[in-house]
């Protein structure tokens, strides 16, 4: 296989793991070599990755030889560096694309942090699989699997405001828009202006967490938790009714809100709060969204 001649990484977490496979299999002089001299079933040279890849996929591969060779390949990962870890990956690649398209049914935002833990959970199984039991590739797909149904199952549980695709059709009412809801939201200070942002920008515009939690100057992990509880907190709200229509909430569960949110910011903040803060930051101008919170 050629070396490719784009400088451009490929965004995609599985088309950058291939593109990483196809150093290791430039032609005339690949950098990596599979000895298969020692394998009943295949030619009894040393094979390219590319050649050895076309052979594990082929029907006329038998089982055992697949998985004498995965044996051998999870060996070489575990023992010989990272160069090994990138060819166990390129080699199950079919695999993990056809599980990819799988995963993604019926998903219509973006896959690529699915992708990135379907490939994590296959190389912190790569550490630990048990080489004495058959399916050693399938077993390690089936666990990549497993961590984008739990990544996916978790987006979904925490995705209060998720939209499913473009809106193409206008809500039945204006203040159903998720928007409306959200700037109510921090009207009555059910969140704070930051976990607007955090909601708005992540949920609604596709912004990655990484970069609203470098906006707000803090970890993935804490910009994660903090997203999380303000979530919770906004689907009670909305299961109580408390954001169909500002106008409706008493003064004093607004006021008694405000307090409770400043004294948590000034705790996120590193501050002790104060008794007197009786009221929210004032919703501000989203940098990001571009638009008033």
């Amino acid at each position: 296989m050629a070396k490719t001649s784009s400088n451009h990484w490929p965004a995609s977490p599985l088309a950058a793991a291939e593109r990483a496979f196809e150093w290791l299999t430039c032609d005339p002089d690949p950098p990596l070599v599979f000895d298969a001299r020692g394998v009943t079933g295949l030619p009894p040279r040393s094979l390219p990755l590319g050649e050895l890849r076309r052979l594990l996929i082929s029907e006329s591969t038998s089982r055992p030889v697949r998985d004498r060779v995965w044996r051998d390949v999870v060996l070489l990962a575990r023992e010989g560096g990272p160069d090994w870890v990138i060819a166990a990956v390129g080699l199950a690649m079919p695999g993990l694309r056809r599980a990819a398209g799988r995963l993604a049914t019926g998903w219509h935002g973006d896959t690529s942090d699915f992708d990135a833990e379907l490939l994590t959970g296959f190389l912190d199984r790569l550490r630990t699989v048990d080489l004495d039991e058959p399916r050693i590739c399938g077993r390690l797909i089936d666990a990549g699997a497993r961590a984008v149904k739990a990544a996916r199952e978790w987006d979904e549980d925490t995705d209060i405001v998720h939209v499913g695709g473009a809106w193409s059709v206008p809500p039945h009412h204006p203040w159903d828009h998720p928007d409306w809801v959200l700037a109510r939201a921090v009207a009555l200070a059910v969140i704070d202006p930051d976990e607007h942002l955090l909601i708005s920008a992540t949920r609604l515009e596709d912004v990655p967490l990484r970069v609203v939690a470098d906006k707000l100057g803090i970890s993935v992990p804490l910009a994660a938790a903090w997203r999380r509880k303000a979530e919770r907190r906004l689907a009670e709200a909305i299961g109580l009714g408390e954001l169909t229509w500002a106008p409706h909430a008493l003064p004093e569960q607004v006021r008694k809100r405000r307090a409770a949110n400043a004294a948590s910011a000034r705790r996120r903040a590193g501050r002790p709060a104060s008794p007197s803060a009786n009221t929210a930051a004032a919703p501000r101008t989203s940098k990001m969204t571009g638009a008033a919170a």
